[in-house]
């Protein structure tokens, strides 16, 4: 962190521009924001934006390029959900650090998870425009990855989303969209790009096509869908889709609906099983092979402490986590060995245990030190590379930094992140 300008923005804030910073956001978005957006940016070195960053990419690179890992993330990707016309590489892909103390008094980043899942792309670049204006903070702070500015960034945004095709024949597809409470996305994203927002409940297939209606009732035929329908919501709510997500239907998907699975919290033990990465990614195995294979002993070799084992044993290292669930859903924190037993033999391996990563409380705010979680998220269009382009924060003071565990602090919440571009 950067400590003068930490104290600067700290002695010139306000809850006068705080309340501004709220109203002209929803105004540039153009819909209610529904979750806490924090006081405050973060003012961080690029040195260690960039190293999370090569980081990210590099595990993406070896998962991607390992047949024996792709085949198993295959393997497990629920039935129902197997989507056909794969594409190579997925086109979202976001990589979540906590910056942990290291050996040497440092700062040092520590994934949390992987998941080439689309995020708030669209919002975010707005959040970080609307700290730089009410807050005053100058043109020599820059937010954007991989030499990226704010013209070069909504170019990329638009080319992998978009991939040629006539907006008019994109569609940005969600659960009941309206009620999300991502909608400011959606919102600055369709008036960006020109799609169209559609609830995937809506979607009309007739043959092989699929259509969607516009607002005038007008039936228009999809060429690409910006997938941002979650499969464990889809599961949670039980809902019937009007078309087989498991039959070939002519359409491109910008965030192929199979990525969500091959890339997410399901590498870890793998990338555990490798090891290296420079100590990075903290020790994981999943939860059948911790109760009955070797898992447990791998754990140990790696430097995790774990108590004796016995049906009172309390696992205050680890974490324990469904494999496919998103915004932190399922993440139970000091499981004991009676609660693991308890999952079923055949749904064990959709769990996983990891050690517990402890976020250090860096950024100083009149609330008292925060902790900072740091997503970097990344675009890789059709026939391009994959590209570091926003980093997004969460500032939290509990366990979980999300920002729905954390409605009822200040100085907490969704985020960004600016850097100096002299240093």
């Amino acid at each position: 962190m950067i400590p003068q300008l930490r104290s600067r923005f700290n002695r010139d804030y306000s809850p006068e521009k705080y309340a501004e910073l709220l109203a002209r956001l929803e105004e540039r978005c153009g819909s209610r924001v529904d979750f806490r957006v924090a006081e405050t940016p973060i003012f961080i070195d690029k040195s260690l934006l960039d190293q999370m960053a090569d980081v990210g990419s590099e595990l993406a690179s070896r998962l991607i390029g390992d047949s024996t890992y792709m085949e198993a993330a295959h393997r497990a990707i629920p039935r129902n959900y197997c989507v056909p016309g794969e594409v190579r590489h997925p086109h979202f892909l976001t990589a979540d650090f906590g910056l942990v103390r290291n050996p040497a008094g440092g700062l040092s980043p520590k994934l949390v998870e992987l998941q080439a899942f689309p995020s708030v792309y669209a919002y975010q670049a707005v959040l970080a425009k609307m700290y730089q204006c009410v807050y005053e903070l100058g043109p020599d702070l820059g937010c954007f990855l991989g030499g990226l500015d704010k013209d070069s960034y909504l170019e990329l945004f638009s080319r992998t989303i978009l991939g040629g095709q006539d907006p008019l024949h994109v569609v940005l597809s969600e659960i009941d969209p309206e009620h999300q409470k991502t909608k400011p996305d959606f919102e600055v994203t369709a008036r960006k790009l020109g799609l169209t927002v559609v609830d995937i409940t809506s979607i009309e297939p007739e043959q092989d096509q699929l259509y969607y209606r516009n607002a005038q009732g007008k039936r228009i035929q999809i060429h690409r869908i910006y997938n941002r329908a979650i499969a464990d919501e889809l599961v949670a709510r039980n809902i019937k889709l009007p078309f087989d997500l498991t039959r070939q239907w002519d359409v491109e998907w910008a965030g192929h609906p199979n990525w969500y699975f091959l890339i997410s919290k399901f590498s870890l033990p793998w990338l555990t099983r490798w090891g290296g990465f420079g100590g990075v990614v903290p020790p994981a195995v999943f939860l059948d092979e911790f109760l009955v294979g070797d898992g447990r002993q791998r754990l140990e070799a790696a430097g995790v402490e774990l108590p004796m084992p016995g049906r009172d044993a309390v696992y205050r290292e680890l974490l324990l986590k469904p494999l496919f669930s998103f915004a932190g859903k399922g993440i139970q924190f000091d499981p004991t060995q009676a609660e693991l037993e308890a999952i079923p033999p055949g749904e064990r391996s959709q769990y996983m245990v990891q050690q517990r990563v402890r976020f250090e409380p860096t950024i100083d705010t009149p609330a008292g030190l925060t902790q900072a979680e740091i997503r970097i998220m990344y675009l890789w269009p059709d026939r391009g590379t994959l590209r570091a382009a926003l980093p997004l924060v969460r500032l939290g003071r509990g366990k979980m930094m999300g920002v729905d565990h954390n409605r009822d602090q200040e100085w907490v919440g969704g985020s960004a992140a600016f850097y100096p571009t002299g240093m």
